[in-house]
């Protein structure tokens, strides 16, 4: 977290646990947008993403008096959605996928101006979204956890519950079939040219 975030949490968490309801919106607002996108990447689904985020704060409304220690926080909140996206996927394993939304609404910063750029960009982000689905579940998790939401292996390891080494063993696996899943599809860092 940023020092700022981590000292604005922080606060929150104590006045919310005094039972400032101000302070529990806050903490929500802080925080929702991190958690729906680490739902979305994870199901690639808007509503099931909403639906986990909503369910991962409720869980952290119910039992924030529990979290013990206070600069934990961040891998707590993350294990507590990726256990609510766990619990979705068994749900749905059975299921077949549905079609992708376009996943650049999450990370809809794009600079280029000229519409073909911005097709290909989205485009891009689709074929990138798929090729999360076909990693496993765990190689999933760490992925997302440390190239989008920017945790520390540490914060992985805490939130999944895991050692660091495993951490870093799921990232390596994770990407290097991801690598594989992307050359499949004829993406490699020579194709993507947005210039």
């Amino acid at each position: 977290m940023t020092p700022l975030l981590d000292m604005t949490t922080t606060n929150l968490i104590a006045q919310a646990r005094d039972g400032d309801k101000q302070a529990q919106g806050q903490l929500v607002r802080l925080w929702y947008k991190r958690i729906y996108n680490f739902a979305y990447k994870f199901l690639s689904d808007h509503d099931l993403a909403m639906e986990a985020a909503q369910k991962t704060f409720i869980s952290v409304h119910k039992n924030l008096g529990r979290l013990q220690e206070i600069e934990r926080f961040k891998s707590w909140i993350y294990t507590i959605a990726v256990n609510h996206c766990r619990a979705e996927c068994r749900v749905r394993k059975n299921s077949r996928l549905q079609p992708l939304e376009t996943a650049c609404h999450a990370q809809s910063d794009i600079r280029a101006q000229n519409p073909e750029h911005q097709f290909q960009h989205h485009e891009l982000a689709d074929i990138l979204q798929q090729s999360l689905l076909e990693l496993s579940d765990e190689q999933r998790e760490v992925v997302i956890m440390k190239e989008y939401e920017g945790l520390k292996f540490r914060e992985i390891a805490e939130a999944l519950d895991i050692s660091e080494n495993t951490a870093k063993s799921r990232m390596y696996y994770g990407l290097e079939a991801l690598k594989k899943i992307l050359e499949k599809r004829n993406i490699t860092p020579q194709t993507v040219n947005y210039e």
